[in-house]
């Protein structure tokens, strides 16, 4: 692969005294720049009356801090035609801007007020409680997010990774100012922290920058997270159904627990799910169900990877009458391609895709600063893109095949459906 792609030579990597990695990407395309951050604490420090807190602080970190105002925060943004937001995920609160790189201090500025000193005013707190009730009643009428959902709980049960990320209308109802204020205390810290820059600014001037608004950052009271509980996989199909009855549609969730992205068959299996519900039209799934059949109004899988066992999935909507072919017909193609090598044509191909597929995510700083965060979050290496293209024309049909009976299943498997109850 050419060496004009991110690599250990033009990746610069430090590490400050607080914990926090630093990755910065010299990119004067344009005078702008993206800055990505992760940092260690999500919906898995959380307890399950309190569920959604995770994502409420997140949520709520711009709504005003020591320093500024909320108005003032959207002022200064808006005046510089600037972006910052934060997100909270199972075991990652993550961070992103982008910003003309003369206003980068701002940025940053701004950045660390938000992650250091919020002040969680009760007004604006209700405000972002209205917004993330919305959504939830929003998700409890919609048939796909609701399959998601008894989906995640079907598979994984009391697990961290059961519980919905937003939370629920009773949990979120529960959260309080102080519950907020403790969780950001307890939980957010520099140690462990990744923050990528990609864009014009030179590496050096970068860190200094960072270290300038981040470097002091210390917090005696955060708490270390608490040890992560082994995901089990069903050992038979099992199956929910959540009634909406005045729905039109199905949606139908299939899957199980997929590899950590740092397995070292990740890329085996990525190959196998490629072919069955992603290239093209959605892959096999796609030609199967819904062109040669015409049962779904879409079908494709998903292959999550990451630092947990997040889930392999298939997902397809139909009408309610096709709910039991739609099943079945995923669940043959899923065996036959445990069953089956694939051939050497649709390897060749999937492999085409997907180191074509590469270079166009890098054309963007967003799309740099997203994969360079990646090698150092799954400790991929920062030469792995200099060695993705091999590594994938190594992966052989023997190999699809070992990954599909790997982490695949027809009849091991959970099942849930969102729509009307109809057998037929």
């Amino acid at each position: 692969m050419s060496k004009s792609f991110p690599n250990a030579d033009t990746i610069h990597r430090y590490k400050l005294a607080n914990g926090i990695t630093v990755l910065v990407y010299e990119n004067f395309s344009a005078e702008t720049f993206v800055i990505n951050g992760v940092m260690r604490g999500g919906a898995i420090a959380e307890s399950a009356e309190k569920g959604g807190l995770s994502a409420f602080t997140a949520a709520s970190l711009m709504r005003g801090t020591v320093t500024r105002s909320f108005d003032d925060i959207y002022e200064q943004l808006e005046a510089v035609g600037a972006d910052l937001s934060f997100g909270s995920g199972r075991l990652l609160t993550s961070f992103s801007a982008d910003a003309l790189v003369e206003d980068i201090d701002l940025v940053l500025s701004l950045l660390a007020d938000s992650l250091r000193v919020p002040t969680f005013p009760a007004v604006e707190l209700e405000k972002v409680r209205g917004e993330i009730m919305t959504r939830l009643h929003m998700r409890a009428n919609d048939t796909r997010s609701m399959a998601g959902l008894a989906f995640s709980e079907l598979l994984y049960g009391d697990h961290p990774l059961g519980k919905p990320v937003s939370g629920h209308i009773e949990t979120v109802a529960t959260i309080t100012q102080d519950d907020i204020v403790d969780f950001h205390r307890h939980v957010y810290g520099p140690d462990g922290m990744i923050i990528t820059v990609v864009g014009a600014i030179s590496a050096e001037d970068a860190v200094a920058r960072i270290e300038s608004a981040l470097g002091d950052w210390h917090t005696p009271d955060r708490v270390a997270l608490s040890a992560i509980g082994a995901v089990h996989r069903p050992d038979e199909l099992v199956r929910t159904h959540v009634d909406m009855p005045d729905k039109s549609q199905s949606d139908i969730v299939l899957g199980l627990p997929g590899p950590l992205r740092s397995a070292p068959d990740y890329l085996d299996v990525r190959v196998a799910n490629t072919i069955l519900g992603v290239f093209g039209m959605f892959g096999r799934l796609g030609k199967n169900v819904r062109e040669e059949k015409g049962l779904s109004y879409y079908v494709y899988s998903v292959l999550t990877g990451g630092l947990l066992p997040s889930p392999w999935t298939v997902r397809t909507g139909v009408a309610p009458h096709d709910v039991e072919l739609a099943i079945d017909s995923i669940r043959a193609e899923i065996r036959r391609i445990q069953d089956e090598p694939v051939s050497a044509d649709e390897l060749a191909d999937t492999q085409a895709y997907l180191t074509g597929s590469l270079p166009v995510s890098l054309e963007t700083n967003d799309g740099l600063a997203s994969i360079i965060e990646d090698l150092e979050l799954y400790d991929l290496g920062l030469d792995y893109l200099d060695n993705y293209r091999d590594a994938i024309y190594t992966v052989s049909a023997e190999r699809v095949q070992q990954a599909a009976q790997t982490y695949f299943s027809a009849d091991e498997i959970a099942i849930a459906v969102a729509g009307p109850q109809r057998s037929s």
